[in-house]
This record gives structure tokens, sequence and C-alpha cells, in this order.
């Protein structure tokens, strides 16, 4: 184990016997979050980011307390020059007009949307058309837009969402977003907005092939940086043909926890998204950028023994979202050594786990897990607990226990 791992490995250990001391009256299953390491996490982003200001994801949140913990103005790290966190990028328009309505005022929406009555809402207050920016990467989203609000004296700001995957031949490397890719395409959307009644205000680049993808091997870390080259030449392409049409933009968003680095690189991108890179799941576990502390955790207890060597815990089966396979699955971390039975997983209302102390545990006894996605854990529990480093705890409610769900 190399020093840097041992060192992570006491970090992780002096976490959870926080969290386990914090929490020792409650009945799991329970979610937690070390506030000291979600602090550092944030700074450490701030660092990564540099000037460049930091747009908070909130799908990899999802609980409102830890979105005003990061943005209040001084709260998580002094803001210099014109770093630090800044705003929100939301995942749905109903979700966006609910935070419009906590305070929040700066706001880009990560995905198109054709919700249709959250449109007449967002366009009958003009709080929330000051405050929110609109994604589109389609023509018929335009027309579904105007059609849901009408021809009333509204004009949505919005921000165009451009393909950011690698392309080697037939092959394409990265997720499928937008069909907008070359500078034409983004230049000839751009114009059939401002025809329509539109105010074109930016660009967006997510390359989900660097952000969202481990160090894991060679072949992907060569992928990555013949992604990095690729986006470096033709993201500005496509600002300078957006801005052309549009003219000055106020947004050129890139990237997410993973890629900083490279998106910072272009001296084009005025902002970068993170928020998994807060919560520090086990898909990062294995990137090179930079050093995942986490800071979210859940805990479940053992129920029963079946057999030597053998505990089974409660619930568990909190599968993130993606190809199914294991990186997917959550994580048995304290006691040590533990792992899921490969015939059965994480399930529905049980899970059994073997290995390392598992034939020790007594029923009643608690096992800490970290679930392989940021904020997809939260809709799982109502409340989050904030742990802080005098071991003092604060219950906060998660989306799902403001009885807000978006999809």
């Amino acid at each position: 184990m190399t020093a840097t791992r041992k060192a992570r490995t006491r970090s992780a250990n002096t976490v959870i016997e926080r969290l386990t001391r914090a929490t020792a009256d409650l009945d799991p299953p329970l979610a937690a979050v070390d506030l000291p390491t979600l602090r550092a996490n944030a700074e450490d982003l701030i660092r990564r980011a540099g000037p460049v200001p930091v747009r908070v994801a909130s799908k990899s949140v999802r609980c409102r307390a830890v979105l005003e913990e990061v943005l209040a103005p001084g709260k998580v790290v002094a803001r210099t020059g014109s770093g630090g966190f800044r705003g929100v990028m939301s995942y749905a328009l109903r979700e966006a007009i609910w935070l419009v309505s906590t305070g929040q005022t700066d706001i880009l929406m990560g995905y198109p949307t054709v919700d249709r009555s959250a449109l007449r809402d967002y366009a009958a207050d003009p709080a929330c058309v000051a405050a929110i920016v609109l994604m589109v990467d389609d023509v018929d989203q335009l027309s579904l837009i105007r059609g849901s609000i009408g021809d009333a004296d509204v004009r949505p700001r919005i921000c165009i969402d451009v393909d950011a995957s690698l392309r080697i031949g037939p092959l394409h490397l990265g997720v499928r977003r937008s069909p907008v890719r070359t500078p034409e395409e983004a230049a000839a959307l751009a114009r059939a907005a401002i025809d329509r009644g539109f105010d074109v205000v930016g660009v967006m680049t997510y390359e989900a092939q660097i952000a969202g993808l481990p160090d894991s091997s060679f072949a992907v870390r060569q992928m990555k940086r013949a992604s990095a080259r690729d986006m470096l030449h033709r993201r500005g392409a496509v600002v300078a043909a957006v801005r052309e049409v549009a003219g000055p933009l106020e947004i050129v968003n890139s990237g997410g926890s993973g890629s900083i680095e490279v998106s910072i690189a272009d001296d084009v991108v005025t902002e970068v998204t993170a928020g998994s890179g807060l919560y520090v799941p086990t898909l990062f576990d294995d990137y090179r950028s930079f050093v995942p502390h986490p800071a979210m955790y859940f805990a479940a207890p053992a129920l029963r023994r079946p057999a030597k060597g053998i505990a089974t815990v409660f619930s568990g089966g909190y599968i993130a979202s993606g190809p199914a396979g294991k990186s997917r699955v959550p994580r048995p971390v304290w006691p040590a050594g533990m792992k899921l039975i490969g015939s059965e997983g994480a399930g529905e209302v049980q899970t059994p786990l073997t290995g390392g102390a598992a034939g020790d545990l007594a029923v009643g006894d608690r096992v800490w897990f970290r679930h392989a996605k940021a904020g997809e854990l939260c809709e799982r529990f109502d409340r989050v607990y904030l742990i802080d480093e005098d071991g003092s705890r604060t219950a906060v409610p998660s989306y799902r226990g403001e009885g807000k769900c978006f999809g």
C-alpha cells in the first residue's frame, strides 16, 4: 500500500469513527455527510479551478442544505478574484423554479425541458425568467418552449448544448447528448433561437468521456488526452461562430468534477461545473486529477448471521444509474475487508456480506457503505445527517425529505 493510500485510509477511518460516534443513538439505515471533509473537498474544487468560477451540479447533491453550505458567500472558503462557487446547474425545470423560490438567483439548466406546465410557470414569474437559463440543442425544443409560453413579452435566455464526445472514424466515445456538433450547426441554432424571440447567452460542452470516466487504464488516459485536444480546438470555433450571431456570451460552461483541469486550460471557458467532487462516491476513486476524500456514507444494520463468515444487513440495494455492472453497486467500507456476495449482490430488503469482519458482526451492529454515485443516494433517504468536526449533528432534509421528486 502506497503512502498516499495509507493516508487516505487513515483519513477515512477518522471520518467513519466520527460519524459512528455522532449517530450512535440512531437506528440505521441512515445517510451521513462529514462536514469537514465536504468543506475540504469544496476548497479543493475551488483550488483546482483557480480563477474560473465553479457552478454546483444539483443532481450530484440533491440536498438544499448542502447547496447552501457551498454557495453561501464566505461559508466554505474565502473568495478571492473571480473564482469560487457561483450558481447552480439544475437538472429539471421544476427543480429550478423551486430553487428560485428558495432564494437562488443564478441557475443554468443542464438539460433541455419539455415540461409544458413548468414552462408556463417559469414564464409567468419574472424572477424565474431572470434567474434561469434554459438549455437547448434542437429547433423543435425552441418551438415547444415558445408554444408553451405563448407570444407573451418573454424572451427566454438560453444556452446551446454542444456535443463534446470524441469521434474517431465510426467510433463515438462519450454520451449521447446534443445533435449540435459543428460551429455551423451551433450558429444555425443560435440564429433560429433569436428569430423566435430568445436571447442566446451561453454555450455548454460536457465532455463526459473525460469528466465521468475514471483513469482506469493507459488506453482510457490516452483517449482522454485525445478528447481534450479535440475540444480545445473545436470549442473555440463553436463559441466564435455563436458570438458572430448572438454577440457576447455570458456563459461558456464546461466539464465536471473529473475534468476541471482540462476545462480551465481553454481560455474561452468562463465557468466549470462540479458536484460529485463534494461527496466523492466510489466512481471517483480512480481519478488521477485529484485525491478523493469521501464525505458521504450510509449505514445499514446487521440482521442475521446465516452461515459462518457471513452477515446479512438490512436493505442496501441502492444501485446507481449507468451501465449495469459491478461499478454501480454500493461498497461496504467499514468494518474493512467485507464484500458483497456475487449470487445476491446488494438487495432490495437485505444484503449479505462476506470476508473481513463479516463473521464477527453481531446482530444489531452497523456497516458503513459508500454509494457509487453522488446525489442519487439522497433519493433513498428523506434526511441526511451533517456531522461537524466537534461531533455535533444536524438533520437536514434531502430533496425527497422536502417532498420533491424531479425524476
